[in-house]
């Protein structure tokens, strides 16, 4: 079968401006290095890493909103990474988007039922007035919102229920992959559930496939089939979800593992916690050997010195370092 997406070495590069000598200078600081991954239909793959990691860079490269400094992007086997015109707006209508604050993203000038059928509109799908508002109202009671939500503004819907409005706007155009950039995060913790849950009823019937970007361990496990792990732009693991949750195989890994709070007082005060010994690196900074060595405890000086590949260190389990967990 083939991948809804397969992404190959696919790096993203930024030009920086320096104004703090004399003479402002441009600098290179890649966010996103050489990245490969493939998420199959019907599947969801987390992508979980710190602030600055690249997540967000590598979603919004997918869906062609930054520029591709190298490598390819295959959309149910095509090439999109060079897309544009004509051909790059209807793809943009199979690959949509969820953001993080629905407080932020949604129009509070707009109703719901303009918000929810806009995509329709822009894309020519509209129909009739009849139509677009049957199909609207289809949506909205697909994600649990009452047909009377139509009429009324974002500011009387709590945040919950705009993540909602936003799910329902993404699903107008029928997509086969959506970009889910931590559409949990801005919640309260009460309604998070009840959000992804929505968002998995929706996949099995629909056999969407989803790349859920966030820094919840809780989530990405509840959510995911397979899980990927970026630090500094890099991907440093990626396996099944009982795999990374049961068996991690990189530090990093294992200290953001670590991080996460027990529910259960004496065996918190028991854990042995792997603590990161240094800050995370200078992005625009040159850099040898692996990116994760400075802060790392089983650090050598190969680390150092040598980057470690992508290798697949059990089936299905892929790692980059030198000595593994």
């Amino acid at each position: 079968m083939t991948p809804t997406l397969t992404v190959e070495n696919l790096s993203v590069a930024y030009e920086v401006t320096d104004r703090g000598g004399v003479w402002p200078s441009q600098r290179r600081v890649t966010a996103l290095h050489p990245l490969s991954f493939e998420i199959a239909p019907g599947e969801t793959l987390g992508l979980v890493g710190e602030s600055g990691s690249g997540k967000t860079t590598a979603g919004r490269a997918i869906l062609r909103r930054v520029d591709v400094a190298g490598g390819c992007i295959l959309f149910q086997g095509a090439d999109i990474t060079r897309a544009s015109g004509s051909r790059l707006r209807r793809l943009r209508a199979e690959m949509q988007l969820i953001l993080q604050d629905p407080f932020t993203s949604l129009n509070p000038r707009m109703r719901i039922a303009d918000l929810v059928g806009e995509p329709l509109t822009v894309h020519g799908r509209a129909g009739t007035r009849a139509e677009l508002r049957g199909r609207v109202a289809s949506l909205l009671e697909r994600v649990g919102l009452p047909a009377d939500s139509a009429e009324r503004f974002p500011h009387a819907f709590s945040g919950g229920q705009l993540q909602r409005v936003g799910i329902a706007r993404a699903l107008a155009l029928n997509p086969r992959l959506i970009v889910a950039d931590e559409p949990v995060s801005a919640l309260d913790v009460s309604v998070r559930a009840q959000v992804v849950n929505l968002m998995q009823d929706i996949q099995r019937e629909e056999g969407l496939s989803y790349l859920f970007i966030a820094h919840d361990l809780a989530i990405v496990r509840q959510i995911s089939h397979r899980v990927a792990i970026l630090y500094a732009g890099r991907l440093v693991e990626i396996a099944g979800r009982e795999a990374i949750y049961g068996r991690p195989r990189h530090p990093y890994t294992v200290a953001l593992l670590d991080a996460v709070p027990v529910p259960d007082p004496p065996a918190q005060r028991l854990r042995q916690r792997t603590a990161p010994l240094a800050a995370p690196p200078d992005m625009g900074a040159a850099m040898q050997g692996c990116a994760y060595a400075a802060r790392c405890p089983r650090a050598t000086e190969r680390c150092r010195a040598e980057e470690p590949p992508l290798a697949e260190i059990a089936p299905g389990h892929k790692t980059a370092c030198w000595h593994p967990v």
